[in-house]
């Protein structure tokens, strides 16, 4: 194997190497031994087959096997000898002239990681602002819970129903006038304005009051889930046993109960104690946004453009599903446009501080344990279907950067952690607002409201475009009705935003 640096510019490097063929038909010949003795062939007794004649039957397998594996091992070996680190996988491209019994050129190019001068974590300075979980707050808490915890009473029987009234109804739907499968159900509750079932469907029962019978005028939506009912009209007959109103729910028994508890100060203590961790987490992230400007300011230094664009377009992705969810979309992405600069110095301020905090946690022995990674393995493979989750699993077991991008977030909590214990904390009680106000004044806030949490630290790689990962398993519908095949269909959700990262 012969190999010949052809490019040493900034973080990117690429070579050319020579496969020789007498390196391929080794690999070749060896693999022939391998299977010869499973190889069966008329006229021959079982594993007597000559060596020519299995080489010939398999030829072409045998050739594209042993190319691959000759070119892997060559671009490691140039990786390992030069003592590079890539950032990136390495694009290798087989020159378009070779063919078989002719040596195998090879060329290859990628991104190193930069050289990281000396992280000095010995005099970071962080403050910790704390609120009190008492009183106020879990009176706040609870009283967001109320006011978000529908509550409905039965009006009276002359009462009209309106939006954000619930409506209890019996119903049979058909189609041509014939009863369809599922399209009859009892005692149905439907919420009016919620969206919940097909278009028009709802806005028919406005005005309804209890004891009244109305055919409703419907149409199956065309991208409707039963393929039989997509675009058709239908009727619905129905009767109306009762129309609710909305009434305020108040923080008491009542409203514990409704939760499953005995008590409103049950509840109480289970509210102080998700305040608690909500206001932790609010703390940890100002000092989190503290810690991390200190590091960008002390440390700068070229990073992988592949790493920064990667990074760059999962932000705009984000953006640009954010702009089409707001009332006036257009302009919403010429905000975007005229901010992307400020994005593209975000991605480039992430990818550093990724690799910056790579290169603390390497150095000073922080580890994520075999423990750890099999408790993230388990928890990932739960959002799969349960027949699919073996096949996630071994996919990580066979993808070791898709692992590590499993494994980045608890790293860089580790991390994190490590370097809170070795920073000087000044602690400071505040009030929630305060709080708050201060994350806002922080720059990663910044641009405004629609840039993304920062994200994990830590090289992150797509797996390769061929390898295809199990499908997750579908949302559960949510349960409307006593018989969930007795109701009528509820419309094709849309399709949920991606979850800020």
């Amino acid at each position: 194997m012969q190999a010949q640096e052809t490019q040493n510019e900034g973080l990117k490097r690429a070579y050319r190497v020579t496969v020789t063929v007498a390196d391929i038909e080794a690999r070749i010949d060896s693999e022939v031994k391998k299977i010869a003795p499973q190889v069966r062939m008329p006229g021959f007794r079982p594993g007597k087959v000559p060596a020519n004649l299995v080489k010939k039957m398999h030829k072409d397998a045998l050739l594209q096997e042993a190319l691959n594996s000759s070119i892997q091992e060559a671009v490691q070996k140039t990786i390992s000898d030069n003592k590079l680190r890539p950032a990136t996988q390495p694009h290798v491209h087989l020159d378009h002239d070779y063919a078989p019994g002719k040596d195998a050129v090879v060329d290859f190019h990628f991104e190193v990681l930069p050289s990281i001068p000396e992280v000095s974590i010995d005099n970071l300075s962080i403050e910790r602002l704390t609120v009190e979980a008492e009183g106020a707050e879990v009176d706040a808490a609870l009283e967001r819970l109320a006011s978000g915890h529908k509550n409905f009473e039965t009006a009276a029987k002359s009462y009209k129903a309106a939006v954000g009234d619930v409506v209890v109804i019996d119903f049979e739907g058909k189609v041509d006038g014939v009863p369809f499968d599922g399209g009859k159900g009892e005692g149905m509750s439907v919420e009016l304005g919620s969206g919940q079932l097909i278009p028009g469907f709802e806005d028919q029962l406005v005005g309804v009051k209890a004891n009244d019978s109305k055919v409703i005028n419907v149409t199956f939506p065309e991208d409707y889930g039963a393929k039989e009912l997509a675009g058709k009209a239908a009727t619905f007959d129905i009767v109306v046993g009762e129309v609710k109103k909305p009434v305020e729910s108040k923080a008491d028994d009542s409203l514990a109960a409704a939760f499953g508890l005995e008590s409103i100060d049950k509840l109480k203590e289970l509210m102080k104690v998700q305040v608690e961790q909500e206001l932790n987490g609010l703390t940890r992230t100002y000092m989190k946004r503290q810690l991390l400007d200190q590091l960008a300011a002390d440390h700068d230094f070229e990073v992988p453009p592949s790493m920064v664009e990667a990074e760059f377009e999962q932000i705009w992705s984000q953006l640009e599903q954010e702009a089409a969810r707001e009332e006036d979309p257009e302009a919403a992405r010429k905000e975007m446009e005229a901010e992307r600069d400020d994005y593209r110095d975000i991605a480039v301020r992430r990818v550093r501080l990724g690799l910056l905090l790579s290169e603390i946690g390497q150095a000073n022995g922080v580890e994520v344990s075999q423990q750890e990674m099999n408790m993230l393995v388990t928890q990932a493979a739960q959002q799969y279907r349960p027949e699919d989750r073996q096949r996630f699993v071994q996919y990580l077991q066979e993808n070791p950067m898709a692992a590590a991008q499993l494994r980045a977030p608890l790293f860089e909590d580790k991390v994190v952690d490590f370097l809170f214990d070795k920073a000087n904390v000044d602690e400071k009680t505040v009030t929630r607002a305060e709080l708050e106000a201060a994350i806002e004044a922080e720059p990663e806030a910044k641009p405004a409201k629609k840039a993304p949490a920062k994200k994990a630290a830590a090289k992150k790689e797509a797996a390769p475009a061929k390898e295809e990962k199990p499908a997750k398993k579908a949302a559960p519908k949510k349960e409307a009705a006593k018989d969930e095949g007795e109701k009528p269909a509820k419309k094709a959700p849309a399709k949920k935003a991606a979850a800020k990262k």
